[in-house]
């Protein structure tokens, strides 16, 4: 597991994923900036999880 990068991207991909389910059903309770900027950290995360490439293994 010590190598397992991948599986530990895929999970954080994941996790940022399901970040950006549920932000939206607290849209009532954030304010406009906070929606705005939680939203674009899950989003920004989920595509930096999804691109970093594992060269060893």
């Amino acid at each position: 597991m010590r190598k397992a990068w991948s599986i530990r991207l895929a999970m954080l991909a994941t996790l940022f994923s399901l970040v950006q389910v549920v932000i939206p059903i607290y849209a009532d309770v954030l304010d406009r900036d906070t929606f705005a900027i939680l939203t674009a950290i899950s989003t920004v995360g989920v595509i930096v999880a999804r691109l970093v490439w594992q060269e060893d293994i």
